[in-house]
């Protein structure tokens, strides 16, 4: 049996690996969605655009799910368990999606695939706060909250290499490698085991003992959620009419570079940010450059120049440094009974209005009159995330 250090990196791989491609699967269907739309048989009057929101939104509503799931089932059958089963629920369902030959038969694997994903991301974080050791914690977690966006990435790659779909979602063969090799080296949270044979097993994180942390991190959590999705998805759009440059397509190119080298430099730093500051002084900084940022860039500028790419990618590193500061900080909130339950709760619920109020960005760009100022009203969650900082309870 692995143990010490080398047991640490190995879990930690395959966290890692399984975070990762849980990031590739839920951009691969987008990526993939032109050659997939042809393929398939239709009504004739499928639109590409519709088909793509229908089709992200059951993956993101399924990914909301399992995170609400399996982090219960964590809570009663145990870290290993859970992140284990999740992992073959995502892998499974990715590659079967490669040989669906329906859109209601892909619609189904991309909600299960979705449920999987979600319970990844919740568990393993879980199980990372509950074993890994205290002193460098803060900075591991925060790196491992890179590995979903380089998954994104590496979708990308991926089309680039396989031009058929169906060769493309084989990529599902790699998480199930990694719950196979995890069934026969990962072991079961201590803490998690002490408090079962305790017998607090049956704990609920929305008691009145908990529900102070409960509401709060959800606030806090999902306040940054909304405002990054709504951000990331329509902002190459407002560069795209902001740009009076006849080269609009390398400008939202260069855009969304930044927003991705930002966001990625942003959570590999953020465990060291914790230790300079700590978690709730580095979540005040995040919430307020980010609000800061989002009025300089939204309401300032009238044409696209340097200014704009450098605040785009000063945002998108306290963006990426939000996500990894609240990945470790969320789960330490919790005991250990109802840890996965609460921060389940605390990641998805925010998803749930996400995946719904990004919709609405389309309507107020016609009401408001333009992107910028859509983009600035969905900004204003970033003061409701600070504001609610100041009621969360301090950790170590």
């Amino acid at each position: 049996m692995i143990q010490g250090r080398n047991y640490y990196l190995v879990l930690y791989i395959l966290c890692f690996i399984a975070s990762m491609v849980g990031g590739t699967v839920s951009t691969l269907m987008s990526v993939y969605l032109p050659v997939v739309v042809r393929e398939l048989p239709s009504d004739g009057n499928s639109d590409i655009n519709a088909v793509s929101g229908y089709i992200n939104a059951l993956f993101i509503y399924g990914w909301a799910i399992g995170g609400f799931t399996w982090g219960f089932i964590s809570d009663r059958i145990g870290r290993k368990k859970a992140l284990l089963l999740a992992i073959t629920c995502y892998g499974t369902f990715t590659l079967l999606t490669g040989f669906m030959s329906t859109w209601w038969m892909i619609s189904v694997c991309r909600i299960f695939s979705g449920f999987g994903v979600g319970g990844v991301l919740v568990v393993s974080f879980t199980l990372l706060s509950e074993v890994w050791p205290e002193r460098s914690r803060a900075v591991f977690v925060g790196i491992l909250s890179i590995a979903f966006p380089m998954g994104i990435f590496s979708a990308g790659l991926i089309n680039y290499l396989l031009p058929s779909w169906r060769e493309g979602f084989m990529i599902g063969i790699v998480p199930l490698l990694v719950a196979l090799i995890g069934s026969l080296v990962l072991q079961e949270s201590e803490s998690w085991k002490k408090q079962k044979e305790q017998g607090t097993g049956s704990a609920t994180p929305f008691s009145n003992v908990h529900k102070r942390e409960l509401i709060t991190g959800s606030i806090t959590f999902g306040s940054m959620l909304i405002g990054l999705w709504a951000i990331f998805s329509w902002l190459p759009t407002w560069v795209q009419q902001l740009s009076i440059s006849a080269d609009a397509g390398r400008e939202r190119g260069l855009s969304m570079m930044c927003l991705g080298v930002g966001g990625l430099t942003g959570g590999f730093f953020s465990g060291w940010l914790v230790k300079w500051l700590g978690p709730r002084k580095s979540m005040m900084v995040c919430f307020t450059v980010c609000a800061l940022l989002s009025f300089l860039l939204f309401k300032t500028n009238n044409n696209v120049t340097g200014l704009v790419f450098a605040e785009i990618g000063i945002l998108a590193f306290f963006f990426g440094a939000s996500q990894g500061v609240l990945s470790s900080y969320i789960p330490q909130l919790f005991p250990t009974p109802v840890r996965a339950t609460a921060t389940g709760f605390c990641f998805n619920i925010g998803r749930l209005f996400t995946a719904t109020a990004v919709l609405f960005v389309g309507l107020l760009v016609t009401v408001l009159g333009g992107f910028g100022n859509a983009l600035y009203i969905f900004s204003l969650v970033f003061p409701l995330g600070l504001i609610s900082t100041f009621w969360l309870k301090k950790t170590t």
